[in-house]
């Protein structure tokens, strides 16, 4: 026979608990709405750049990420464009 086990804790320590859980789960909410490909303009906005062309070099050198599910649909890797951003950053002496 198998019998349930009980757990008491205060009401302060199971607000905080409560709290925890709401805030793990908020921030995954996040997490998983967040884009991870970009469409052509978000990229050139991201970068700063106007430039097709620009983007063009930059994805044909393998500097950024990205997909093309169609001849004429191109999608960035978020991700990529912030690692190339980091790496081509300089920091003050």
């Amino acid at each position: 026979m198998k019998t349930d086990n009980l757990i008491m804790i205060s009401e302060e320590n199971f607000f905080a608990l409560l709290e925890k859980v709401i805030s793990y789960f908020e921030t995954r909410e996040g997490r998983e709405n967040e884009e991870i490909w970009i469409d052509t303009e978000a990229a050139k906005k991201m970068l700063s750049i106007k430039s097709d062309t620009t983007l063009f070099k930059l994805r044909s050198e393998g500097k950024i990420e990205f997909s093309q599910p169609s001849r004429k649909i191109i999608l960035y890797k978020k991700a990529s464009i912030i690692k190339y951003l980091e790496e081509n950053s300089y920091k003050p002496y």
